[in-house]
């Protein structure tokens, strides 16, 4: 029998799989990370470089009532309008037989009304910056500014001449103009005449009846002065057919409603009306 000094030991080892923190599952999940990080960037990349009718057509894209129409481009990269529906209508085109897009026909007709507007009020804002100038020249009409007062709306560049205390434009009762009211006219239709645009001109009087006749009244007054006013405008270079009306409103339209027998509601109101084409010129030599 062998001595049992001489069997041979056998060692038998355990392999240890290593711990989930110590293996490969953390490369997997820092890769997550990273791509989940570069897709975010890219996204706030492509959201700050995207023009606003992109972000608006995204925005519409994910509202839950934004249901695009059958036939029409679901994307909104695509969207030409917005508010508009994403069906695209196909016309005619009759300069040369083609087929052409209606949305982008309404797009470029959009733009040109926002530059033919954007003209509109630069030429408006110059003629101001023109008149303000000119009557600045003159010592005399330069104490009178507080009686010229401009406003610019939908028609147009409204400039008013209005009555103050002891400075009334005409003389009392009557049509004629004061030497220094026609002097401020006659600078005003200079500037004017130097732009195509057409002109209207509304008569003012306070809410005082008129005295002067049976036969007469604030109507015919107020009608009569507007008249002057473009007679003035006449010898200026304005001529009868760029005057688009003249109209006498009496006291119908008071500045101060609840004061109207105030003397600053006896006025004239010369209007430069909206129209296209207007070109604004420069402003040179102080005009």
């Amino acid at each position: 029998m062998a001595d049992d000094s001489e069997r041979p030991i056998i060692k038998k080892v355990k392999k240890v799989q290593a711990a989930g923190a110590h293996g490969g599952a953390w490369k997997v999940a820092y890769a997550d990370f990273a791509t989940a990080m570069m897709a975010f960037f890219m996204l706030m990349w492509l959201l700050n470089v995207a023009p606003p009718e992109t972000l608006q057509g995204i925005a519409n894209y994910f509202k839950p009532t934004a249901t695009p129409i059958q036939g029409g481009d679901p994307s909104p990269f695509f969207e030409p309008d917005v508010g508009k529906a994403t069906q695209e209508i196909i016309v005619s085109d009759p300069k040369d037989g083609g087929p052409e897009s209606a949305e982008g026909s309404n797009s470029s007709e959009t733009d040109e009304d926002d530059q033919a507007q954007e003209m509109e009020n630069q030429a408006l804002d110059n003629l101001e910056a023109q008149i303000q100038l000119a009557l600045q020249k003159s010592q005399e009409i330069k104490a009178l500014a507080d009686q010229i007062q401009f406003e610019k709306t939908e028609d147009g560049l409204k400039i008013r001449i209005i009555d103050r205390d002891q400075r009334p434009m005409f003389r009392p009762g009557t049509a004629e103009l004061y030497g220094y009211a026609r002097t401020i006219m006659a600078e005003i239709g200079t500037q004017i005449e130097a732009m195509p645009n057409r002109v209207a001109i509304y008569g003012h009087t306070d809410s005082t009846p008129f005295s002067g006749s049976p036969d007469r009244s604030n109507w015919e007054l107020s009608g009569e002065r507007a008249n002057a006013v473009r007679r003035v405008l006449r010898a200026r270079g304005i001529e009868d057919n760029r005057v688009f009306e003249i109209v006498g409103k009496a006291s119908t339209e008071p500045l101060f409603i609840d004061n109207p027998a105030r003397s600053e509601n006896r006025r004239v109101t010369i209007l430069v009306l909206r129209e296209v084409p207007v070109l604004p010129g420069p402003i040179v030599d102080g005009y």
